[in-house]
């Protein structure tokens, strides 16, 4: 009965994003269906197979040796402060944003990751038929920022119509930045946050694929890997990593602050007329049923659906930080599911990440995204769903 309910959420997300979509007669159904059989084969494989096991404990053991090597840097700047028990996320986690950002430049300036990203795009377009540009995308949305994953495709942003613009930015929206994946590995059980990490990308894709389906020449569809690369020494890009990575943990805290603040300011003036009742409550009720169907329990998915309706309002960090202490109470399904939903970057504030850094590319495209900017935050939020979904149907 679980399964079936799982099915019909897919086909609710996939029918909301039909229903969006500004082109159904050109929506590429058979790359559509290739994907969602690739996100269930790689759940499948992860969860249900020793071998897969396997490879998320390796990936985590390898994250987790990454994430000591970061606190010893952490630990000679900030070793002497005495803190509490509960420690100081701040430092804690995400002054590790810092080392992993500073990684990621070393192996983008030793020509490691762009050739990878390159040609993991490549077979994402043969063989599921998308172009070239916005497979690449996709695949470097993982690795990098929002920012970063579109200042990377610049030199394509004039072959880019608003179908196009709307899949690469849905892409940016739907992932995370492999930088901040250390901090998220701190909060949250990491087999979930791993597999959320490809789920979430073809999600992306497939959504945007519905809501705004291309039909490209090939001329107009080159990858120019160049625009990954790092120039100058090795030092010199790790320097910009660092640089890079505390502007990333400065920013996050800053917004944590607003956010939090802002936050307990709105449900505060709530209950002023409704005693009791908090905007995560609210939240919960509106996303109750789709939770139902994603296969949360129906005696968690009111807190559930607080969470997931927090992190679309506020950003993933909020939600984590909310979501942390209900880990060790809830289902395990629960929080698989709710786990795999948060990890992406699909929130409010991020379409204002997104649309100013395409104004510093190209400004009338800018324009473009401000216009789509709730429809790229609706397809963003639906592919988190699908994604965590999917997720549900092997807990």
């Amino acid at each position: 009965m679980e399964v079936l309910l799982s099915i019909l959420a897919i086909g609710i997300i996939l029918g909301i994003a039909f229903l969006m979509s500004n082109d159904k007669k050109n929506i590429n159904f058979r790359g559509i269906g290739i994907m969602l059989l690739v996100q269930l084969l790689i759940t499948w494989f992860m969860f249900t197979t020793e071998i897969g096991r396997s490879v998320i404990n390796g990936i985590s053991a390898g994250f987790n040796k990454l994430i000591e090597f970061g606190r010893e840097g952490i630990d000679f700047v900030v070793g002497g402060f005495q803190v509490g028990e509960e420690g100081v996320f701040f430092i804690d986690v995400l002054l590790l944003i810092i080392f992993f950002a500073t990684l990621l430049s070393v192996l983008t300036y030793l020509k490691i990751l762009p050739p990878i990203i390159k040609y993991l795009g490549g077979l994402i377009s043969k063989i599921t038929g998308l172009p070239r540009v916005e497979s690449f995308n996709a695949v470097n949305s993982v690795f990098f920022g929002q920012s970063e994953a579109l200042i990377a495709i610049r030199s394509q942003f004039h072959h880019l119509n608003n179908n196009r613009l709307y899949i690469v930015s849905a892409s940016a929206m739907g992932s995370v930045s492999a930088s901040i994946v250390g901090a998220y590995l701190q909060m949250l059980p990491p087999q979930y946050v791993l597999v959320a990490l490809p789920l979430n990308m073809f999600s992306a894709i497939m959504i945007a694929s519905i809501i705004a389906p291309v039909n490209i020449k090939r001329e107009d569809d080159i990858v120019d890997v160049d625009n990954v690369s790092v120039e100058g020494s090795i030092f010199e890009a790790m320097g910009n990593g660092a640089l890079e990575g505390g502007k990333i943990a400065l920013i996050v805290a800053a917004m944590l602050i607003a956010f939090i603040g802002l936050l307990e300011l709105v449900n505060w003036l709530i209950q002023l007329v409704f005693v009791g009742i908090t905007l995560q409550e609210i939240l919960g009720w509106i996303i109750a049923p789709i939770g139902l169907l994603m296969g949360i329990p129906h005696e968690e998915v009111i807190e559930a659906g607080a969470i997931m309706g927090t992190k679309i309002v506020t950003n993933e960090f909020v939600a984590m930080l909310q979501f942390q202490p209900m880990v060790e109470t809830i289902s395990e399904k629960t929080v698989g599911i709710v786990t795999v939903f948060l990890t992406s970057f699909a929130n409010f504030a991020s379409i204002g990440i997104v649309a100013g850094t395409v104004k510093g590319i190209d400004s009338d495209k800018a324009a473009s995204v401000s216009r789509f900017g709730f429809k790229l935050l609706t397809g963003a939020t639906l592919a988190s769903a699908l994604s965590a979904t999917i997720v549900g149907i092997f807990l």
